[in-house]
């Protein structure tokens, strides 16, 4: 039998986390601050084995949960953002965007490896946190895996890795 491949898409309740953040627009544009009950969803491209199924869908699950903890409640701030500058100073984050100086506590922050704090950044974030905990991706016979981050209704970010580039 020829191998059959399948795609699990698996979006549940508890997928989100809420935060505070804004999105920069250019070296002297932002958005204010303010904050967004983020879903996140994951599609899984995989063969389908003799039993009839393709893998333990909780690995996914747990592992999207698990990284769901840990953008929730926070004030999210990229990092790598060419137009902040982040200072820590003693137990606050000193953010300079043109000019303007905002402070937030260091034990409320996560200052993230992303470039804007936008839905097409989060999931790459996302993606990246998954695909990078361990080998299960590669060890595995999972095609492709997209991760979606949607800030609202009807407006999602999506980010893909493909096994055939991993492999390489």
């Amino acid at each position: 039998m020829s191998k059959r491949l399948t795609t699990i898409d698996i979006s549940k309740e508890d997928l989100k986390f809420s935060c505070a953040h804004f999105t920069i627009f250019s070296e002297t544009d932002r958005e204010r601050l303010h904050g967004h009950n983020f879903k996140v969803r994951a599609t899984v491209t995989a063969p389908v084995y003799e039993n009839g199924l393709c893998f333990d869908y909780q690995e996914i699950k747990s592992r999207l949960r698990s990284i769901c903890k840990t953008l929730d409640e926070y004030v999210l701030l990229p990092g790598e953002s060419p137009y902040l500058k982040i200072e820590k100073v003693s137990d606050q984050y000193e953010v300079i965007f043109n000019g303007e100086k905002l402070f937030f506590a260091v034990s409320d922050t996560q200052i993230l490896a992303i470039r804007n704090t936008t839905v097409e950044e989060l999931s790459f974030l996302v993606l990246e946190k998954m695909i990078k905990q361990d080998n299960f991706f590669i060890d595995s016979d999972v095609e492709s895996i997209t991760v979606g981050v949607s800030s609202g209704d009807g407006q999602w970010g999506s980010y893909s890795w493909q096994a055939t580039d991993a492999k390489k």
